[in-house]
C-alpha cells in the first residue's frame, strides 16, 4: 500500500501536477486496499489519460464489479464499511469507473484538485465487449478473404485497438468538451466493432486472438456486411487521426509502432479493396518496410 501511494505521489509531481497529489493518494491506497481484500491477483497500477488530466488505473484479476458507494443518511459521520472505499474515490475524482475486461477489470479515477465532503459523484462501470460471434445470418453479405493474416501481429494490433478505443472513450466521457474528436473517433472505432461481430467465419480470428490457431498465419474467409468496407476506409482515416491526437495531446502511453500502421494499413484495405471488387492481397513481411504512399493507399 505504502508503494502505491509513493508512487502516485511521484508520478503526480513527475507532471509537474503538485495539485493532484492529496486526491491521488487517497484514492490510490483505496483502490489498491479494495484490490487486495476482494479482488484476484495479479494486480497492477498504471496512469493514463493526458498530462493535462492523468487517470490512475489499478487492474486486478476478479471479473466482478466493484461495489458501488452506499448513501449514507445527511446526520451519519462516517460512510458506511459496505462500498465505503469507492466512497473516498469518488471525493477524490472529477470522475471514475470500471471496466470489465476478460481476463480481471480496470477501477480507474482522474484525480481532483480538491477532495469533496461526499461522494456524490457516481462512477461509470463498462462490460466487457464479447468477442466476434460469427454466427448471425447477413442479408447481401460481402465475402472477403485475408490472406496469410499473422496472427501474432493481428493479436497484438487488435490489443493495441482496444487499449485506445477505450482511452478516446474515457477522454470523452470525463473531458468530451476539452477532447471532442475522441467522441468523433470512438464513434466509427465503435462502429467498426460492431460490424465486425455480426459477421460470419470469424471464428479463426478469434481463435488467433485465444491463442488457439495452430499455425503462424492463416487465411480468415469472412462474410461481411456490406457497410463494413465503407467503414474500414473511415477507420483508416480516423486512425491516423488518433495518432496525431495522442502525440499532439501528450497522451501517457499508446505509442503505434511502426509495424502495427503497416499491418493495419493492410488489414483494414483488404476490406476496402475486396469491397470495390478486388482480388485479395497476402500478407507479406515486405508491408512493414512499406509506408502508405508506396502502396499507393
Amino acid at each position: 500500500m505504502k508503494l502505491a501511494r509513493q508512487w502516485a505521489v511521484e508520478s503526480c509531481r513527475s507532471l509537474g501536477r503538485e495539485d493532484l497529489v492529496e486526491a491521488a493518494e487517497l484514492g490510490i491506497s483505496e483502490l489498491v486496499g479494495n484490490a487486495l481484500l476482494h479482488a484476484r491477483g495479479p494486480i497492477r497500477i498504471r496512469m493514463r489519460g493526458t498530462r493535462e488530466h492523468p487517470r490512475i488505473e489499478v487492474l486486478d484479476g476478479s471479473d466482478q464489479p466493484p461495489t458501488p458507494p452506499v448513501r449514507v443518511a445527511p446526520d451519519s459521520e462516517h460512510l458506511t464499511t459496505v462500498g465505503r472505499g469507492l466512497g473516498l474515490v469518488a471525493r477524490a475524482a472529477t470522475s471514475w469507473g470500471a471496466e470489465i475486461e476478460r481476463q480481471g477489470k480496470v477501477v480507474w479515477f482522474v484525480p481532483a484538485a480538491t477532495i469533496a465532503d461526499e461522494p456524490i459523484l457516481e462512477g461509470v462501470i463498462f462490460d466487457a465487449d464479447p468477442l466476434t460471434n460469427g454466427e448471425g445470418p447477413i442479408e447481401d453479405g460481402l465475402p472477403v478473404v485475408l490472406r496469410d493474416l499473422p496472427v501474432d501481429l493481428y493479436a497484438d494490433s487488435y490489443v493495441h485497438h482496444q487499449e485506445l478505443r477505450r482511452e478516446l472513450r474515457l477522454l470523452a466521457l470525463a473531458h468530451g468538451d476539452a477532447y471532442p474528436i475522441a467522441s468523433s473517433i470512438s464513434r466509427v472505432f465503435r462502429s467498426f466493432d460492431d460490424q465486425l461481430r455480426l459477421s460470419r467465419g470469424t471464428s479463426s480470428l478469434d481463435a488467433a486472438l485465444e491463442g488457439e490457431a495452430v499455425s503462424a498465419s492463416i487465411d480468415a474467409a469472412l462474410v461481411v456486411p456490406p457497410t463494413l468496407p465503407h467503414t474500414a476506409s473511415r477507420m483508416i482515416d480516423m486512425l491516423e487521426l488518433a495518432d496525431t491526437f495522442c502525440r499532439s495531446e501528450r497522451l501517457l502511453s499508446l505509442a503505434t509502432s511502426p509495424e502495427q500502421r503497416a499491418f493495419r494499413r493492410w488489414y483494414l484495405g483488404e476490406f476496402v479493396r475486396q469491397g470495390d471488387g478486388e482480388p485479395p492481397i497476402p500478407w507479406k513481411e515486405e508491408l512493414l518496410t512499406l509506408d502508405g504512399e508506396e502502396r499507393g493507399e
